[in-house]
């Protein structure tokens, strides 16, 4: 399992997150009920991992809500290593996605 993974559901866990501005949007554009994404995430399935990236360690999961498939981007803040932050969530296009919404297809 990836490490930033444990730790964001390890803050999820606890009630250490933050939505972002744009995370709200997003979650409301796609009919996503932030309280799901936020239960779900200790049964996430880590589809892509950025333990470097350029703001903050961050992982995309695949998460499910009422609907289906969900993904959603969350971040560690590098300064403080707290709170996880949802970054953004969306449904994802399964033309843009293998049919386990795990891989991408290439374009």
């Amino acid at each position: 399992m990836s490490e930033t993974l444990r730790q964001v559901q390890s803050l999820v866990a606890v009630g250490d997150y933050l939505v972002s501005r744009h995370g709200f949007r997003e979650l409301a554009n796609d009919g996503i009920f932030a309280e799901d994404v936020i239960d779900g995430v200790k049964a996430a399935k880590l589809v892509e991992d950025y333990p470097d990236g350029r703001k903050e360690p961050s992982v995309l999961t695949l998460q499910s809500d009422r609907v289906g498939p969900v993904h959603v981007m969350w971040g560690i803040p590098k300064a403080t290593g707290r709170p996880a932050i949802l970054v953004t969530a969306y449904r994802p296009d399964p033309r843009r996605w293998s049919a386990d919404f795990m891989q991408r297809r290439p374009r």
